[in-house]
């Protein structure tokens, strides 16, 4: 007779993981939920009462809410991650307001880069000036990094949070973890 088949339980895909050296640190960012949102301008602000955050309207900026972050990325576009995983669904289809919203929170994964050296280790493979003048706090930016793409949001002086799709993740983590070595 057969064994009953077993199901594998699901786990993150950068399972609690750390690395670096002491001037530079990796980690798994926890479970958020993640909204890439599109709208014209005349939809922006029913939009931006509706998750609680201003969404911002300038290249290259954030806006925080608590937990809550909306990332400029094009004149139409927005990433919006919330660390306490609220249904942003929910939220954005109460704005009345004509737009696209696609949950993506089991697409991206997000890997925090901190310490005094973290732009250091992001600049190993990404062509950005992350350096505090050109990249401030509140920062962010699509790029990329080695060869994938990634949303990079600095979330202080010296911390950094990145984004990229989950089947990249453990390629993205190795590039910063060898940088991080490195540093």
């Amino acid at each position: 007779m057969a064994d009953p088949i077993a199901i594998a339980a699901r786990r993150p895909v950068l399972a609690p993981h750390a690395s670096g050296a002491a001037r530079a640190a990796l980690s798994a960012a926890g479970p958020a939920a993640r909204l890439s949102l599109r709208a014209k301008p005349d939809a922006v602000a029913a939009l931006s009462a509706a998750l609680g955050l201003d969404l911002p309207t300038a290249p290259k900026h954030a806006a925080r809410n608590g937990a809550r972050h909306a990332l400029w990325l094009g004149p139409d576009e927005w990433l919006v991650i919330d660390e306490e995983e609220a249904d942003l669904m929910a939220a954005s289809s109460s704005a009345g307001a004509l737009h696209s919203a696609v949950d993506v929170s089991h697409r991206n994964a997000g890997i925090l880069v901190t310490g005094a050296e973290a732009a250091t280790v992001i600049n190993s493979g990404c062509p950005l000036d992350l350096s505090l003048s050109a990249f401030p706090v509140g920062a962010c930016a699509r790029t990329v990094l080695s060869k994938s793409e990634v949303v990079v949001y600095r979330t202080a002086e010296d911390a950094f949070r990145v984004e990229c799709w989950r089947s990249f993740a453990p390629y993205v983590l190795a590039v910063l973890a060898e940088a991080a070595a490195e540093a």
